[in-house]
């Protein structure tokens, strides 16, 4: 018989890389789940192309496991702050979270972020120190500093007096004192199924459930996923569905699929407790109520962050167009962009229905950067503004967005940074360096200001530095900042780039293309070692004569060209360039291609 009394339901939350995902993999594959000649790859969990490649969680996943007679509910929620619109609304959907805490690094800006979110919405946490077998690990100390955490966020007696278990997700096992023996996961679900309490709600009241998540799928249209709250729900039933607006609609449950494992299983009824993903609800949308037509409810919204970056999207007009890319219109593009708002809420899209561009807006440069990249990889083609924040109007004084921005570097190099980031606004919160000589800095800065720092920071600290933020407040205007210090290299005309050329550019700055690379005229090429922008010829081939030469030709060596990811790109441009995706190629231009243009629209400037 089914009983809500024997369901747990919980979230994983953590600083970015601080080991969810494995752990839940050590959980999955602990309870039995897989049959024993499956194979199963690492971070199972995260199935979209770009998590694996990036080695993040980008949004949250569901999965249940049993363990003895109890079923867990689990979500792996994502780390990075961009997308803590998922993180917000997965915690509507559990009674306890799994905070992750690596026992060397401690907590973490991104901690304290889902920590925070977490408290206040009166969850209860379990903490894990994670990853307990790293050589320089020190539990204890981390157990003061997360004790230290809770107490400065405000937490309750209640959570203060939190429940805690030491654990690595690499090696499977979990452990309750430091020194007891490693053997499995056993502890860690024991602590669940004791520590985090059952479902509130009873199977005999009429059916109540709140939208969490949505899902898309291509044959039953749209998915509403959330925890049922009340009652019970079998397939066939007529359900009352009430949008934003509070206006009712009849529906009638076609599907009702449940998890296990990682895999998605029809049920023919669930009830109380249970994570379920409902079909049949075709308007439905997150923070929308599904309830019995016998009694009525409305439950409150989910209020979700506002977003504090925004980029144009516009037709890419370069002589390039279409060459790889299959959708290049502009129709094409806006029907892409809101079949993604149908999906994704975070995200705003404003269209003024014009035919020149679309502005969409998200949590951060990471947030923007994946909805595009998904974009390239659907044959989509189209180029892309430089980043803006999102300015708000408050007794008639400009607001910004600020980031708490934490930095761990080697000593050696702390001074650079502090002087960079107070030149972009930043103010220094924290400094402290460690018996390694690691110093962790702490800012307050504007999102402006950190905007195209991460290239540089990469290059000042030799790639050892660290560099996390997180959204803190709308704070009023900070004045300007300055931008890249260097300008580019452009080039003056078609072609293809030829060896030569490079040769004799490379004193003049950083390249950005190889030889035989095809170039246009007003397509970004290097940067220039100085602050002005320069038109260089780099289609240049050598003058060849008939006469032989009477020495050898000098051996051209050359230095190899910096390539961009997009997100370094997006961080790299000025207000007067563009950035030039495509399926095959991701190029920085000028707005202006040609030089004339360039001129006048610079006078009118």
């Amino acid at each position: 018989m089914y009983s809500p009394d024997k369901i747990r339901n919980i979230a994983i939350i953590a600083h970015i890389d601080h080991g969810k995902t494995t752990l839940l993999d050590a959980l999955l594959k602990q309870s039995k789940i897989f049959r024993d000649n499956q194979q199963v790859r690492e971070r199972v969990m995260d199935s979209y192309d770009q998590e694996q490649e990036r080695g993040i969680t980008i949004f949250a996943k569901h999965t249940s496991v049993y363990f003895d007679d109890f079923k867990i509910n689990i979500i792996d929620t994502p780390g990075h702050a961009d997308f803590s619109g998922e993180v917000e609304r997965i915690l509507g959907m559990v009674d306890s979270v799994l905070l992750l805490v690596d026992a060397q690094e401690g907590p973490m800006p991104q901690t304290r972020f889902v920590l925070s979110k977490s408290l206040k919405m009166g969850i209860k946490p379990i903490v894990v120190l994670n990853k307990i077998d790293r050589p320089h690990a020190n539990p204890d100390r981390v157990l003061d500093l997360t004790f230290d955490l809770f107490s400065e966020l405000g937490a309750t007696d209640e959570q203060l007096d939190f429940r805690y278990c030491y654990a690595s997700g690499l090696s499977g096992f979990a452990i309750h004192h430091v020194h007891d023996k490693h053997t499995d996961m056993r502890p860690l679900f024991e602590l669940i199924t004791y520590a985090v309490h059952p479902p509130k709600g009873d199977l005999e009241n009429p059916f109540l459930m709140h939208v969490s998540t949505i899902t898309y799928d291509d044959y039953v249209g749209r998915q509403a996923c959330g925890k049922i709250m009340e009652g019970t729900v079998k397939k066939g039933q007529q359900l009352v569905h009430i949008d934003e607006n509070g206006v009712e609609t009849k529906c009638t449950i076609t599907r009702i699929e449940g998890h296990l494992g990682i895999e998605k299983v029809e049920m023919e009824e669930a009830g109380v407790g249970d994570i379920v993903i409902l079909s049949g609800i075709p308007e439905v949308t997150i923070g929308d109520t599904i309830c019995d037509p016998r009694k009525i409810v409305r439950l409150p919204r989910i209020k979700l962050d506002e977003p504090t970056v925004s980029v144009d999207m516009t037709v890419n007009n370069s002589p390039f167009v279409g060459r790889s890319g299959k959708h290049v219109t502009m129709n094409k593009i806006r029907d892409r962009l809101e079949k993604e708002k149908r999906a994704n809420i975070s995200l705003r899209i404003e269209d003024e229905g014009g035919d020149d561009k679309i502005t969409v807006s998200g949590r951060g440069e990471l947030h923007l950067a994946v909805l595009v990249e998904a974009m390239r990889r659907e044959q989509y083609e189209f180029s892309i503004s430089k980043p803006r924040v999102i300015i708000k109007e408050q007794n008639g004084e400009k607001y910004e967005p600020i980031e708490r921005v934490h930095i761990e570097v080697p000593q050696d190099y702390s001074g650079t940074v502090i002087e960079e980031l107070s030149r972009r606004k930043g103010e220094l919160q924290l400094l402290d360096t460690d018996e390694n000589g690691i110093t962790a800095i702490d800012f307050l800065i504007p999102t402006r200001g950190l905007m195209g720092y991460r290239n540089d920071f990469l290059t000042a600290t030799r790639g050892l530095g660290i560099l996390t933020s997180v959204f803190e407040n709308f704070a009023p205007w900070k004045g300007t900042i300055p931008g890249r210090t260097r300008g580019v290299l452009i080039s003056n005309g078609p072609g293809k780039t030829s060896g030569y050329a490079c040769f004799n550019l490379q004193d003049r700055g950083v390249l950005f293309v190889s030889p035989s690379d095809e170039v246009y005229e007003g397509m970004v090429v290097g940067e220039n070692s100085r602050d002005n922008d320069l038109v260089v010829n780099v289609t240049k081939g050598k003058q060849l004569t008939n006469v032989r030469a009477s020495g050898s030709d000098e051996n051209i060596i050359l230095t190899p060209a910096r390539r961009f990811t997009l997100e370094q790109a997006i961080d790299y441009i000025q207000d007067d360039e563009l950035i030039e995706v495509t399926p095959d190629s991701i190029r920085m231009r000028k707005r202006h291609l040609t030089e004339n243009e360039r001129k006048r629209a610079g006078g009118k400037a």
